[in-house]
């Protein structure tokens, strides 16, 4: 299965969200293209071959915000590692607020839930959608 679906995050204080991204939940820069006043145009961040991008917030055409400006959350992230537990001891101990704590579900999958720096919510699990032809 190829990624043909990029979440884009929003940060306030993106170079602080790249470093924490990094050290919470294992992230590995592949791109940080600078924007103006030590602010971030647009990064892309990859783990375990799943990308997502993110910037710094900014007035533009998307009018994207960081969770903690507006005080809700209008998505969330779902991803894919292959230690549910390690990967939730590592968050835990970078700061991440989880708020769902590892589980087993009824639909086979172990995961938690937990929000970044900033606010967004990512869900770790092994569970893992496959292609329907």
């Amino acid at each position: 299965m190829t990624q043909n679906i990029f979440p884009a995050l929003r940060y306030r204080d993106a170079p602080a969200a790249i470093e924490w991204l990094e050290r919470a939940f294992g992230f590995e820069r592949l791109a940080v293209h600078p924007g103006p006043d030590g602010t971030v145009a647009h990064a892309e961040l990859i783990l375990d071959g799943g990308v997502v991008m993110l910037g710094s917030v900014k007035p533009d055409a998307y009018g994207a915000r960081s969770p903690r400006e507006v005080g809700e959350i209008s998505q969330s992230l779902y991803v894919w590692v292959a230690d549910v537990d390690a990967h939730h001891a590592r968050a835990a101990a970078a700061g991440a607020e989880v708020f769902r704590g590892p589980e087993d579900t009824f639909y086979g999958s172990r995961e938690y839930s937990c929000r970044d720096l900033e606010g967004h919510v990512w869900s770790f699990g092994n569970y893992r959608p496959e292609t329907r032809a």
